[in-house]
């Protein structure tokens, strides 16, 4: 019987280490193709074949995904017609790990004469494909993690993580926001996440539990009771929030002398609880309320005035959570 285990673990081992050596490849040339790739005007076009190209489509994506527009266009096809993608605007990353992949190699004097500038993401700073391009950046490995030597596997592991850190170095240059992630990531769960806002899920209007400062403690209750939400809002005279009432302030007012017909919600409330406005994400609400261990927002316009509530059940309908 194989010890599948400690093969599994020598793998990663070994790609952890060709991993921590890429760091040294992190230089000049790697700062030159990311001011390629920053000044483009047109897109980062992605080629690579085999392994390397289901890689780089990989990269391509994630480029496009941080505000980098890019595709990848497989180098058997760019021979067959799809070379007319490329124009002189673009930057044409190739990937071949030995830089003498013929498919490759077959379309560079093409994107050369066409006037693209030309990353080279290789493992041989002197292979063919290196000394043509603009720029070369190198993903060497000591060693694949396939015990024969021959399955790409440290190698695409290298190429993936080189690939990520230009799309993240990217990202930052461009000041790239939650925001405009949001907008290439409209579906799924990470889609609402990101796009949806308090205004789309809070409670407004009349379902909005609201109290007066002079009302009795009773009467917060019959609130909390009809809204459903554990919590109401405690406002002044000018209808602004003064104060804040939960189902955790009920639990310790149960646990005093404090008489609930006769003594005022003012004197029991939570005094300038933590508010949200409309337009905060969701998920900027559920991160503030995983930090102060609470519940439930109310949500205040400009003027202090309540005009939405929300709590956890929200989130978790809505798909935020």
């Amino acid at each position: 019987m194989q010890n599948f285990k400690a093969l599994a673990k020598t793998v990663i081992e070994i790609e952890q280490q060709a991993i921590s050596e890429l760091i040294q490849f992190v230089d000049d040339s790697f700062e030159l193709a990311c001011q390629f790739m920053y000044n483009c005007k047109g897109r980062v076009i992605v080629i690579g074949m085999g392994k390397s190209g289901h890689i780089g489509g990989k990269i391509a994506a994630t480029l496009a995904s941080t505000g980098t527009p890019s595709f990848f266009v497989h180098p058997g096809e760019a021979s067959h017609g799809d070379l007319g993608m490329i124009t002189a605007n673009d930057v044409v990353l190739t990937i071949s790990y030995s830089g003498e992949t013929h498919e490759v190699l077959a379309i560079t004097p093409v994107i050369k004469r066409i006037g693209a500038k030309l990353i080279a993401m290789t493992g041989n700073s002197n292979s063919t494909l290196a000394k043509l391009a603009d720029t070369h950046i190198c993903i060497k490995v000591s060693a694949e993690a396939c015990p024969l030597g021959l399955a790409p596997t440290s190698s695409t592991t290298a190429t993936l993580v080189m690939g990520d850190a230009l799309a993240v170095a990217l990202l930052n240059a461009r000041g790239f926001t939650a925001d405009d992630f949001a907008l290439s990531h409209p579906g799924g769960s990470l889609g609402k996440r990101l796009l949806l806002r308090l205004s789309d899920i809070m409670h407004k209007d009349e379902r909005v539990p609201t109290v007066s400062e002079h009302a009795f403690i009773k009467d917060a209750l019959v609130e909390m009771s009809l809204k459903g939400l554990g919590m109401t809002a405690i406002i002044n005279d000018e209808q602004q929030l003064v104060g804040l009432f939960t189902d955790g302030d009920l639990r310790r007012v149960l646990d005093s002398r404090i008489d609930i017909h006769s003594d005022s919600i003012s004197t029991v409330m939570t005094h300038n609880p933590r508010v949200a406005q409309g337009d905060m994400l969701a998920a900027q609400a559920l991160k503030i309320m995983e930090d102060k261990k609470i519940n439930g927002l109310i949500i205040v316009d400009d003027n202090n005035k309540p005009v939405g509530a929300m709590n956890m059940h929200d989130l978790l309908s809505s798909g935020v959570l």
